[in-house]
């Protein structure tokens, strides 16, 4: 995989919206977010989409497809930093190649944001599966120092949930949000399962929804395949007292107990907290015992 270069002290980013509009109540948000990034000394420039809105885009493909294409092929901009999640961004890559770079740069973010990275991940080169602008100032300050230590070229501390058994394994980590990486299963955005540790968080879906694509998972065969699960936050999830159902939890479990693979849950990334910055395509190592997720080999820990 390629690693694009550690982040220098007044190199030049882009902010881009690739995929849903700016909410007017998150704009407190994002002026916090973006001054978080300045100043840690980097100078933002904002792409004039960043608050144009076509129904629940951030305008439309074309606008944020130029956008995108603008930020990867400018050798000015050292890294893309996204605006917000939301929904658009696989609607980017139809008719989409990303254009070859002797020199990658970082793309940042999370959420929907998932079929982006995963696409550079199919292209070998590391993506940052991370605080899009608007979540960055919700963030705690060892996760802040996380993330740009690792733009910076610095090792980052291992990750400790609540372990399922299982063993150690390594593989190349693949990180995103269950329900976008659902919808492009099959499709040519879809990467290679084989041997990865499989890392996945989401939102707003109620039990019997996870249910759903971890049975679809499962029915393509696709579990078979990775060395180790682990499992971030899946908020906002929960349904109310009054309705039969199982929790997230119980879910999660029978549908992915079984698989004799290292399962670490309760990691801190996703939406509603904390996230913990984690590079797609890097070599991790997963304790399933011992409740760890460590970028590197278990020296790491």
């Amino acid at each position: 995989m390629l690693l694009p270069p550690p982040l220098k002290v007044n190199d030049r980013l882009m902010a881009i919206a690739p995929c849903g509009t700016l909410r007017e109540t998150e704009k407190e948000k994002f002026l916090a977010g973006l001054k978080i990034w300045e100043d840690r000394g980097y100078h933002i420039d904002l792409e004039k989409n960043y608050q144009a809105q076509e129904g629940y885009l951030a305008g439309s493909d074309d606008i944020r497809r130029q956008a995108l294409h603008k930020a990867w092929t400018n050798p000015e901009y050292k890294a893309i930093i996204c605006v917000r999640g939301g929904y658009g961004g696989a609607r980017l890559l139809e008719n989409w190649q990303w254009m070859p770079m002797d020199t990658p740069k970082w793309l940042i973010g999370f959420s929907d944001v998932t079929t982006l990275l995963w696409s550079l991940y199919q292209e070998n080169i590391t993506a940052l599966h991370g605080p899009v602008i608007t979540t960055m100032s919700q963030e705690s300050p060892s996760s802040l120092h996380r993330l740009f230590d690792y733009l910076q070229g610095k090792s980052i501390a291992p990750l400790r949930g609540n372990g399922w058994g299982g063993g150690k394994q390594k593989g190349k980590l693949l990180v995103g949000n269950l329900t976008v990486a659902t919808n492009i299963l099959a499709t040519p955005l879809c990467p290679d399962f084989d041997g990865v540790i499989l890392a996945l968080e989401d939102v707003g879906e109620a039990p019997y929804r996870l249910d759903r694509m971890l049975t679809q998972w499962r029915l393509m065969g696709v579990l078979d395949k990775v060395k180790g699960i682990a499992l971030g936050r899946f908020s906002g999830c929960d349904v109310p007292d009054n309705i039969p159902s199982w929790t997230v939890t119980q879910v999660l479990k029978e549908r992915l107990g079984g698989l004799n693979i290292p399962i670490v849950s309760d990691l801190p990334f996703g939406h509603d907290g904390e996230n913990a910055c984690l590079p797609l395509g890097q070599l991790a190592y997963i304790d399933g015992d011992e409740g760890i997720l460590a970028v590197g080999d278990e020296q790491s820990e």
